[in-house]
């Protein structure tokens, strides 16, 4: 099997890719993580950390970061692709700590000592490395434990962590309910991991995006297959395998969730009717807005005063997309100026109008995700 960076290379040259410094230099730190972790280990692998020194660092692991669009989950996936190691996992971060709420609960509800460290041994158990997909923190329970859990994984456990993120380490949970308590996880990034940059001035998911619009009316099969071909040109996903498309479900707190029929790379798919049939509030449209970078909402009908409800909980979600830099495609009954055009509440639908035609413009497309 061919390295990252051979396989990087093969591409540019090839045409797929376009020449970009920035890449480059994360593609070569990468390939170099890549060989340091295929070199044969004394004692082989699992042995050595089983009873090699309790000192011995494991290889350095990358966060890499920048905008939508960078290139960053391409070289993810090269660099998972390429790994020449069977003790990998790919994870999208979101469904990670999910997963360690679930082990969590279980290590205490079992009288498990210290449940964070047990949680750590259990997930590195035959992993050297494990790879995210889209670091956002923004669940107050997460940011309080994830200081420990990769104090745990990077230095008792010696598993490299290699992360893409939209944010700089110290933007994460920014603003967040007792910040002070992520801090600590802060340090231990800048401390422990490679921290990458990758914000060259070529947005590739936009370029992929071609001239494609992103509010589609009619509704019907045609407006459903230009949101579709927006879906797999956001997500490198082979329109053949549309069927298995993963799903997801997103933590809403308080033990709530909310089913995303699609998810992907950061590209969440939703109903009209689930995201504003149902009773939700601003905090559930905001969680949408950090969770995913591009949200595709199918099935928005005609707003009038007998579906007021669904047109102020509408607003809200498209403030919270509008706040957070989210790229909205929809499938709708009509173009924004036409969705409210009478009756009370038509006059207060109009901001919303704005923002609607604002979010269809290059100047907002080319936003980073994140950014006001």
């Amino acid at each position: 099997m061919s390295g990252l960076l051979a396989r990087y290379e093969d591409l540019v040259a090839a045409g797929e890719l376009q020449p970009d410094p920035d890449q480059r230099r994360a593609a070569e730190r990468l390939d170099r993580l890549q060989k340091e972790l295929e070199k044969e280990r004394p004692g082989g692998g699992l042995l050595s950390r089983l009873f090699g020194s309790k000192d011995e660092a494991p290889p350095q692991g990358v966060y890499m970061w920048g905008g939508v669009g960078r290139g960053k989950s391409m070289l993810m996936d090269l660099f998972v692709q390429t790994l020449g190691i069977a003790e990998k996992r790919r994870t999208h971060f979101h469904e990670f700590m999910l997963e360690v709420d679930r082990r969590m609960k279980a290590a205490r509800d079992t009288g498990q000592g210290e449940p964070v460290k047990h949680v750590a041994a259990a997930i590195a158990k035959d992993v050297r490395c494990l790879a995210f997909d889209e670091m956002v923190v923004t669940n107050t329970a997460d940011a309080a434990i994830m200081a420990r859990l990769f104090t745990a994984l990077i230095c008792d456990e010696k598993v490299s962590v290699v992360t893409t993120s939209n944010r700089p380490p110290s933007d994460l949970y920014k603003d967040g309910l007792n910040r002070s308590l992520f801090l600590p996880f802060i340090d231990l990034v800048e401390a422990e991991l490679d921290i990458v940059p990758l914000n060259g001035p070529t947005d590739y998911r936009l370029d992929r995006l071609g001239d494609l619009d992103t509010w589609h009316t009619p509704l019907g099969d045609e407006a459903t297959a230009q949101v579709r071909e927006a879906f797999f040109r956001l997500t490198d996903y082979a329109p053949e395998d549309a069927a298995n498309v993963p799903s997801g479900e997103l933590d809403l707190g308080g033990g709530r969730f909310l089913h995303v029929p699609k998810s992907l790379k950061g590209v969440g798919v939703f109903s009209f009717k689930r995201l504003c049939g149902e009773n939700r509030g601003a905090a559930d449209y905001l969680a949408i807005a950090h969770a995913f970078h591009s949200v595709i909402v199918v099935g928005i009908p005609r707003l009038s005063p007998d579906n007021r409800n669904e047109a102020m909980r509408f607003t809200k979600l498209i403030d919270a997309l509008y706040e957070n830099g989210v790229k909205l495609f929809a499938t709708a009954a009509a173009e924004p100026e036409d969705l409210y055009v009478a009756g009370d509440g038509a006059f207060e639908f109009e901001r919303t109008v704005s923002r609607l035609m604002e979010m269809q413009s290059a100047d907002y497309m080319a936003r980073g995700h994140g950014v006001a």
